[in-house]
């Protein structure tokens, strides 16, 4: 219990330290704002020339607040990987170590305490942008809730997969290309652009397997189409993923700790 309250004050913290930053916070929301507002002209554009009211089952309106959460998700992300990997470097991992806390548990959460203001902020602005395009859509208080459910499981998944990276200094003279590949792939693969629904049919069900989905598509899609089978598969696929991604961050971990070890860290 004393371990978790110690926890929750790292995050409490964090949250409060980025609160302020919020000079950083408004120049992402001003990049959010210009890139809804080109999406909406591309979707427009794709609506109107097919012809289609509904296109990945998603009306104009829906598919627009699809983005608005897709890229609040995105411009959310603390930089986990560059901060570990300045810890490894500058030997600052070494004096973290003496503290009585776990550091992969005490990097978690601080990066959740940051990204909850990054995201209300960025969904705020959002989501006033959306209301001022096409207006609002459908929302009730249980659809919101199952949303809300995601989002835990899919920023621990995000953070897993950018420690894995940071992590990766320990042997590498720079993990900002593995940062590179993985932000693309999570953007492209996770759906960032367009709904899983829009690929072709073969590929989806190996789309919706890779832990990326469950980061960015998987929230969006309950945030705009709730569905309570949607939300009970979306928990089973982060579940999963998260206990892969945590075997893997442990090994890497000890791997990495035990190279401080040997060189008298």
């Amino acid at each position: 219990m004393m371990a978790l309250r110690k926890y929750t004050w790292i995050g409490l913290t964090a949250a409060r330290s980025n609160l302020a930053y919020l000079s950083e916070v408004a120049a992402r929301t001003v990049f959010l704002a210009v890139i809804l507002y080109i999406f909406l002209r591309l979707w427009q554009v794709t609506y109107g020339d097919t012809g289609a009211t509904q296109l990945g089952g998603l009306t104009l309106p829906q598919m627009l607040w699809y983005l608005v959460m897709t890229e609040t998700l995105t411009l959310s992300a603390p930089r986990v990987a560059p901060e570990i990997d300045q810890d490894v470097r500058t030997g600052a991992l070494a004096v973290q170590l003496i503290r009585p806390l776990s550091y992969p548990l005490a990097r978690l959460w601080s990066t959740l305490g940051e990204r909850l203001v990054r995201f209300g902020l960025n969904l705020v602005v959002g989501a006033a942008i959306a209301l001022l395009l096409v207006g609002p859509i459908a929302f009730s208080a249980g659809g919101l809730l199952l949303f809300l459910l995601a989002l835990p499981c899919a920023f621990t998944l995000d953070f897993l997969g950018q420690f894995l990276i940071g992590m990766g200094a320990f042997w590498l003279e720079d993990t900002s290309g593995l940062l590179l590949i993985y932000s693309r792939i999570t953007m492209i693969l996770g759906g960032m652009l367009i709904p899983l629904e829009l690929f072709p049919q073969a590929v989806q069900p190996w789309l919706r397997a890779l832990p990326f989905s469950s980061i960015i598509y998987g929230p969006a899609r309950m945030f705009v189409h709730p569905d309570a089978a949607f939300l009970r598969d979306l928990i089973v696929r982060q579940g999963l993923a998260i206990v892969v991604l945590s075997g893997a961050v442990a090994l890497v971990y000890r791997a990495g700790i035990r190279r401080i070890h040997a060189n008298g860290g």
